[in-house]
């Protein structure tokens, strides 16, 4: 696998800033569920975006639904705020590293629980 080239990564963190407001605004108003762009993925020829997304407070499923279902108007808005020779086709994911974090805090938990148990 290819290392990221700068510009690959100075476009992700362009979009990534650009999504976030984006993103929220496509969820139904009053939803009781945090959604946060974690971080970007572009390609190499800057035609494809993957969207790595955290949910919390909802069900992250139908949040993937909804934003596939309007990535079209997304990428709309989107080519308003960021000027760029391609606008890419985004690809909505969820951040595999909300899960790994939320392991590492449950065994944290439970070793403190074991401490505690053996004073």
């Amino acid at each position: 696998m290819r290392e990221e080239s700068r510009r690959q990564k100075r476009i992700a963190r362009l979009l990534q800033e650009a999504l976030g407001p984006l993103v929220l605004r496509e969820l139904e108003p009053g939803a009781a569920t945090l959604v946060t762009v974690t971080h970007v993925d572009v390609q190499a020829d800057l035609r494809f975006a993957r969207v790595f997304l955290s949910v919390f407070g909802g069900d992250a499923a139908a949040v993937l639904g909804r934003l596939e279902e309007r990535s079209g108007a997304i990428r709309k808005h989107l080519a308003s705020q960021v000027e760029l020779k391609y606008n890419p086709e985004l690809f909505f994911s969820l951040d595999p590293s909300a899960d790994e974090d939320a392991r590492i805090e449950r065994l944290l938990k439970s070793t403190q629980t074991d401490d505690r148990k053996s004073d």
